[in-house]
């Protein structure tokens, strides 16, 4: 089948990128003499998970539930669930578990860590996990000098439930970089913080085995990983003009696109029939390089020069740029998006292509 026999809106997924990707992190990870544990929270699909993996880890990362029960079903057996877990999930966790004998959860308070050793000893349940560590992003997480670490820690290590897998962090905020070194600055303080935090635990004489970091401009830009374990990260597998614009790829890196059909062409504006929905409505702020809703390619990848996306409504999507008069109503578009993760959401399915041929489909995922 040819790309342009596709209904529209629809995701695709560029097989010779996405490959690419893959192969880059996994020999960049390799080279830093740690493990990857992919991300699957963007692509959310067991064919790109089975190229994803490292083959000398075996593990995934992933966002919801919902993923880790359909990559338990589909036979992987180690999976981090890096979400901190709440008392109400523990039941469907114990029953993914049974699916996924090597699952771990995440904590970043005693009180949780506590209902895990409640349902455990209720249930004839132990769990494998991790404590997070607040890094520098201010999500969630334990900070470095929190008295309550300590404590969490102690507590797992005694529980009969618990079995400590670690500490996490997750250095969300080289999002907010601009510049290599500054997102290598980054790097070190995710670095240095879940070392440090390890070496805390392991002079309490609690093992502490896993030392788990990571975000795609981290893993890519990483001064040492000296005392860390494994690396995470995701969305260097599809690319989006958001990682390009912080030097986490090149905008020819992007596997992910979204392909629209124009629908109305008037004398001072186009619409295509891919609007908030299809692409999200994750906005280019790039004060230097507007992308709007996203960058606008011919059917081919093309370049059709600067022309974006610039407003959406549900289900419409107006595009501007000097280059889209040759475009009439019925011809195709590919859009690359500015969050792939936000972006690839909206679909069941991604179509795999190779040049203007599909040449799979690929299930995924969506949910918690």
């Amino acid at each position: 089948m040819k790309i342009e026999e596709l209904a529209t809106p629809t995701a695709l997924l560029d097989r010779a990128k996405f490959q690419r990707n893959c192969d880059m992190m996994l020999a960049r990870v390799r080279d830093l003499g740690v493990k990857l544990r992919p991300h699957m929270k963007t692509l959310k699909s067991i064919d790109a998970a089975r190229v994803a993996i490292d083959p000398s880890h075996g593990g995934i990362a992933v966002a919801t539930l919902d993923e880790a029960s359909y990559f338990a079903d589909a036979g992987i057996s180690d999976i981090f669930y890096a979400v901190c877990i709440t008392p109400d999930k523990l039941a469907r966790a114990a029953e993914i578990a049974q699916r996924a004998p090597d699952l771990s959860l995440l904590v970043d308070d005693i009180a949780t860590a506590e209902a895990i050793d409640a349902f455990g000893r209720a249930n004839n349940r132990w769990f494998r996990v991790w404590i997070e560590l607040d890094s520098g992003e201010h999500r969630t997480g334990l900070e470095l000098g929190d008295p309550m670490l300590p404590v969490l820690a102690k507590f797992c290590d005694q529980s009969p439930a618990i079995e400590l897998a670690g500490v996490a962090t997750h250095g969300g905020h080289s999002y907010r970089c601009r510049t290599i070194e500054e997102i290598a600055d980054v790097a070190e303080q995710e670095r240095t913080t879940a070392v440090r935090a390890a070496g805390m635990i392991r002079a309490l004489n609690i093992p502490c085995p896993g030392v788990s970091v990571g975000s795609t401009p981290t893993a890519l830009h990483a001064r040492s990983v000296d005392g860390v374990t494994e690396i995470r990260a995701g969305v260097y597998m599809a690319g989006d003009l958001f990682q390009a614009s912080i030097h986490s790829g090149a905008q020819d890196d992007i596997a992910l696109s979204v392909l629209a059909t124009v629908i109305s062409h008037k004398a001072n504006r186009m619409m295509v029939d891919a609007g908030g929905l299809a692409l999200s409505k994750d906005r280019s702020t790039e004060r230097t390089q507007d992308r709007g809703y996203g960058l606008v390619v011919d059917l081919h990848g093309a370049s059709l020069g600067e022309s974006i996306v610039a407003g959406v409504h549900q289900e419409h999507g107006e595009l501007r740029g000097a280059q889209l008069e040759q475009l009439r109503i019925g011809s195709k578009v590919r859009i690359l998006p500015n969050h792939a993760c936000m972006t690839a959401a909206a679909y069941d399915r991604l179509y795999v292509v190779d040049g203007d041929q599909v040449v799979d489909c690929w299930s995924r995922t969506n949910g918690w």
